[in-house]
């Protein structure tokens, strides 16, 4: 089958989106736009995306689900929806004898629920051996209907195509880097005085989200631009770097006026009882095992020590929730770091994983985030501890009011991409939210976030991107996964799997997740014909299953 990303659709041009983003002071570039979503309910034409899509449709009737709303709400119906174009017309109270009149209804009955499209706002394209079709089909399968990508070169090649619906794809909201889209030298970048400017510029040309990571090491410079962002409507986001926590740590981000943190980062460097953290002697910044070793270990020295314990889950918890920060968790990427061989073992690597992914997982100093080599007993248990201080930090930063979105931060470290999404909801869970309210997280916290008023829930007005599931993802986000979950039949006590996501819904446009994830498996088997073991598959390959022609790879010695 032809990737129905890799080429146009034969369809006539339709765009179905035809508000561009983000322009809050003056119209965008189109080069350097994000996506914003805007109900229309006029259909021009109904786009077919080689069999794994259709859609938008003048009226387009859901009947008979269940509805968890998106607001952290419980379950509530059961409901007809009605969709005209991509715009949710009526959600109404589901009467089996009322007719109405539709191009497509797709029907539900007992156990199918309907939610919001889940917002990813943290994704890595990676590199051109990773195709986007590839990508994209693994966050749409799982329920992703928005991303925020981090590879600016890759997201300018397509945002047009994505914004007009001319290919199959979550919606963009990319993330880029300070000064991104302007003209101005790097000793411009770096005067304060210019930061308002700068600010405007960017986001007059389209950009919303700005990472001003690179920033961290003038506290002066980081705070003026993550106020001029804010100023000129855009938001801001941090990657903490380690290298730079002894002048930016997570309370001087928040205190400086960052918009979100994102990952772990900083967090416990600003509750050790002195400035800087307690590096070892060979330490360096660019050598990633050394790095990750000690990111985990500064959460166990903090969480032993009782005062900087309790500075980190009370005083500094509660002045981020004063400075108004958002947090960002990324848990998904990093579990590998707690049991190495369990995320090496996910049992969808071989059928799911594509080979390119797979090769940059494997442990090479060169490849970033790919320094799980000499990773010990010891580091596996440090990560677990931080883990488990970490989640203890996300409840009471939401308990005391914070707010928490959801991002994946894949494709990293073992992480499938996709897979992922699900994998961090489960993981955010452990913090002891309610499932309710860490589906919000993905759904109206995020879209709240990235100023989308008509993402995040399943109401009359809204855009209608929607996930149509087999199950209740507040009771199990295991539902979510394309190949379902094992249920018992009480009365015959038979094993069965759920189906899964039967439709995500995007701007109105209906996928058939099964072919969706079809065209990805045959993705996959595409880049591994002829691929024979490595240094991590090696010890398990059964020898009747090893390619012909190849002998052991595993590197042993």
């Amino acid at each position: 089958m032809a990737s129905a990303l890799s080429r146009n659709v034969s369809i006539p041009f339709y765009a179905l989106l035809s508000a561009l983003a983000v322009a809050l002071l003056a119209p965008a570039s189109a080069s350097a736009q994000s996506e914003r979503a805007e109900p229309r309910p006029e259909v021009a034409e109904t786009r077919q995306y080689d069999g794994l899509a259709e859609g938008p449709y003048a009226r387009l009737l859901i009947r008979n689900v269940m509805v968890l709303p998106g607001h952290g709400g419980p379950g509530q119906g059961p409901f007809d929806i009605l969709v005209t174009g991509n715009v949710i017309e009526s959600v109404r109270p589901h009467n089996p004898d009322r007719m109405v009149e539709a191009d497509r209804v797709i029907e539900g009955g007992d156990g199918i629920y309907v939610m919001p499209g889940l917002l990813n706002l943290h994704l890595h394209l990676r590199e051109e051996e990773l195709p986007l079709d590839y990508i994209f089909y693994m966050q749409l399968a799982t329920g992703v209907t928005s991303v925020g990508p981090a590879e600016e070169g890759r997201v300018r090649d397509i945002l047009e195509a994505v914004q007009d619906n001319e290919i199959l794809a979550p919606r963009l909201f990319p993330l880029y880097g300070w000064g991104s889209f302007t003209d101005y030298t790097q000793e411009e970048l770096q005067d304060t005085t210019l930061a308002p400017e700068i600010a405007r510029e960017m986001i007059a040309n389209g950009v919303r989200q700005v990472y001003i990571n690179n920033l961290t090491w003038n506290p002066d410079l980081f705070g003026a631009a993550a106020r001029a962002i804010e100023a000129a409507g855009g938001v801001t986001a941090v990657h903490i770097q380690p290298s730079n926590t002894s002048v930016v740590n997570a309370m001087d981000a928040a205190r400086l006026g960052v918009s979100m943190i994102v990952h772990h980062y900083g967090y416990a460097e600003s509750a050790l009882p002195r400035g800087v953290q307690d590096f070892p002697a060979n330490y360096r910044y660019q050598d990633e095992n050394i790095r990750f070793r000690e990111a985990a270990r500064v959460w166990h020295e903090v969480g032993t020590n009782p005062e900087s314990r309790h500075f980190l889950l009370n005083t500094l918890v509660d002045s981020l929730v004063h400075f108004g920060v958002v947090m960002q968790p990324n848990r998904a990427t990093y579990e590998a770091n707690r049991n190495i061989l369990a995320a090496q073992g996910w049992p969808w690597h071989e059928k799911y994983t594509h080979q390119a992914l797979w090769e940059w997982h494997l442990p090479n100093p060169h490849n970033h985030a790919s320094f799980q080599y000499d990773w010990t007993s010891m580091d596996e248990f440090y990560w677990t501890y931080m883990y488990d201080l970490w989640a203890k930090m996300i409840f009471e930063f939401n308990k005391r009011g914070g707010t928490v979105v959801y991002g994946t931060d894949d494709n990293y470290q073992w992480s499938t991409g996709g897979f992922g999404n699900i994998r961090e909801l489960q993981l955010v869970l452990e913090s002891g939210m309610h499932p309710l309210e860490v589906l919000k997280t993905a759904q109206l916290n995020s879209a709240k976030f990235i100023m989308e008023p008509n993402l995040g829930m399943v109401q009359p007005g809204y855009v209608a991107d929607l996930v149509v599931v087999d199950g209740n993802p507040a009771w199990d986000f295991k539902t979510l996964y394309p190949f379902g979950t094992i249920r018992m039949d009480p009365e015959t006590e038979e094993m069965y799997r759920t189906r899964g996501i039967l439709h995500t819904i995007k701007d109105g446009i209906v996928i058939e997740n099964d072919r969706l994830m079809a065209e990805v498996e045959r993705i996959v088997a595409e880049s591994k014909r002829g691929v024979g073991p490595d240094i991590v598959t090696e010890p398990f390959v059964v020898e009747s299953r090893r390619p012909a022609g190849q002998g052991g790879g595993g590197g042993n010695r």
